[in-house]
């Protein structure tokens, strides 16, 4: 999986992203607390599409949102959808871009398996964690409904979703894992930085 591919592909979907989008506020709710996303918590959205938890971020309060998606596309419409003061859209690959600060909650959400090589990612996520703060990789559906939902025309920009516990086995090389979920209706791994 090349990362040109995975923009290409996620630029071609941007314009009805929306409209087919299928989320469970009961389930990002529970993703949400398990993250730390609250008030005055300054949050990283990695692969944040157009937006979609945003709004999420901001009932609770964040201090600050950055959030970061490699499509042009995609970044573009989460532009134009928040534009406020303290939420700021970036394109570009998070393994790549300079950051100038750590954040307190970090969350790759229904993204994962478009990135091709978790452990670097997690080091990297982990690099822009700050003393207490937690990242988070989840999914609003079963890992199998993933592997299913990205065994059609998305399988060329997507891996399979690893077991929740080879996950938190990669995050406890350096965070102490919080959170370890894989049931039918979700997929979480959370974990601090001590």
């Amino acid at each position: 999986m090349d990362k040109q591919s995975v923009i290409e592909f996620f630029d071609r979907l941007a314009p009805q992203w929306d409209a087919e989008m299928i989320r469970s506020d009961e389930i990002i709710d529970i993703i949400l607390d398990n993250a730390g996303v609250k008030e005055g918590k300054d949050v990283l959205d990695v692969a944040c599409g157009t937006g979609v938890l945003i709004p999420d971020y901001l009932k609770r309060n964040a201090a600050s949102v950055t959030a970061i998606d490699i499509s042009p596309k995609m970044a573009e419409l989460a532009r134009k959808k928040f534009p406020q003061e303290k939420v700021e859209i970036l394109c570009g690959d998070v393994e790549e871009t300079d950051f100038d600060r750590q954040f307190d909650c970090i969350l790759v959400y229904n993204a994962f398996p478009h990135f091709p090589d978790p452990e670097r990612l997690i080091v990297r996520l982990t690099s822009l964690i700050k003393p207490g703060g937690i990242v988070t990789v989840a999914h609003g559906m079963s890992r199998e409904k993933i592997d299913g939902h990205h065994s059609g025309m998305a399988s060329k920009v997507s891996r399979s979703l690893m077991s929740a516990e080879d996950l938190a086995a990669i995050f406890s090389r350096g965070l102490t894992v919080t959170t370890v979920l894989s049931n039918d209706r979700m997929y979480q791994v959370a974990g601090k930085k001590v």
